[in-house]
């Protein structure tokens, strides 16, 4: 190619430049994308493309949690004697095995402690049922004249004095309701409800007695067949949270089994060193109160000191006084040695635990209060908390 020629071919390359360069600005922008308009929301019942099925599907449920509460409630009689056998049970286990480390195989064990349980009770059925059984109908035929020796002491003048006539008047309606046969045929509910009572507290006793005696022998099958409901991977810490548990619950049955012993010789020794009526009946009561946690010392320090003031008012001031002290040296000597290995729970949640547990299920709520709430702390502690901390 010849000078001439490539000097011609820059001009002409150079145009061809600034003439694209031109075409690619001249070029038109994208147009922008197209927004399409949001679509107006529905509620949740116009999306229901079958609203007579779905109404059908609701009624069913409704229906269907209604027929399960009317079963769990014509079957509460029945859950309270399972829960009062499976308390029972936990609490005979501890002996079992103590039985078992003593080299006893689990069966021979379990024999043992039942033939003692039931040794137990017929020396119970034996020699204080009748006991008791005369000390409230003494109890019933002296009540006028508890009130009469009552009103003729110093401390019944020292009130009259005090209050005037109303305390008489109170006295007087108090004498003529506890002595109208009426009132304790009314308190019954007649004879008939009477006996119906006896005829299923008898009934009640031996079903939560034979339930006690399988769930004794069978709680390490009861065990392991719950534990497969939860994986195989957790199950042994499954394991180790349900022998805590159950250790728990063991141990306080025990306790409170202790503790309302010693409160039953107290009363005894206390109503016989004093001479105040019906010790046997008073010791009964104070074993079957005091196993009501909390309270119930506290409660039967009020019944006994009641009882004793219509007998003699200064035995009963010395019966107050010395219970008292006796309820001090319980709760912060014998309690704490007897429950320290049992349950650790803190006293405000026993006190919350105690009055919910009340509130739901009466007597049988406030006895499993304080092992409920045991368990659902160690739930917490070592399932609940691990995880939270584990989250950074």
């Amino acid at each position: 190619m010849s000078a001439d020629e490539s000097v011609k071919s820059e001009p002409a390359a150079e145009s061809a430049t600034v003439q694209a360069v031109v075409v690619e600005d001249a070029a038109p922008s994208p147009a922008p994308p197209v927004v399409e308009p949001p679509l107006p929301s529905r509620s949740f019942w116009t999306r229901i493309d079958k609203p007579f099925a779905f109404g059908f599907l609701v009624a069913l449920g409704g229906l269907a949690a209604i027929l399960l509460a009317l079963t769990l409630s014509n079957l509460s009689t029945v859950l309270i004697y399972i829960a009062f056998a499976m308390f029972a049970a936990l609490g005979l286990d501890p002996a079992v095995r103590f039985l078992e480390r003593r080299g006893l195989s689990r069966g021979v064990s379990v024999l043992a402690v039942i033939l003692g349980l039931v040794v137990v009770l017929a020396l119970i059925l034996w020699m204080i049922i009748p006991v008791v059984v005369e000390q409230v109908t003494l109890f019933v035929k002296s009540v006028p004249h508890l009130i009469t020796d009552f009103m003729h002491s110093d401390v019944y003048a020292f009130l009259e004095k005090q209050f005037g006539d109303q305390f008489q008047q109170l006295v007087e309606d108090a004498q003529k309701f506890l002595t109208d046969g009426k009132t304790w045929q009314a308190v019954g509910g007649g004879a008939l409800q009477v006996g119906s009572s006896i005829a299923t507290g008898i009934s009640g006793f031996i079903v939560v007695l034979v339930l006690t005696l399988y769930f004794v022998a069978g709680l390490p099958t009861i065990k392991t067949a719950l534990l497969r409901f939860a994986p195989a991977r957790d199950r042994e810490r499954a394991r180790g949270i349900t022998d805590q548990i159950t250790d728990s619950v063991g141990g306080y049955v025990q306790g409170m089994v202790i503790l309302a012993f010693a409160n039953a010789i107290v009363a005894l020794v206390l109503y016989l060193a004093l001479g105040l009526p019906f010790p046997p009946l008073m010791a009964t009561v104070a074993f079957l109160v005091t196993l009501i946690p909390l309270v119930g010392s506290v409660l039967f320090w009020a019944i006994g000191s009641v009882i004793a003031l219509f007998a003699d008012p200064w035995h009963a001031l010395i019966f107050a006084a010395v219970y008292l002290v006796y309820m001090q040296v319980e709760a912060y000597f014998l309690t704490p040695r007897v429950m320290n290995k049992a349950v650790a729970v803190p006293g405000a949640l026993v006190v919350i635990g105690a009055l919910a547990g009340g509130t739901l299920l009466g007597l049988l709520g406030a006895l499993v209060a304080v092992p409920v709430t045991a368990s659902i702390l160690i739930i917490i502690n070592q399932v609940w908390l691990p995880r939270q901390d584990a989250r950074v």
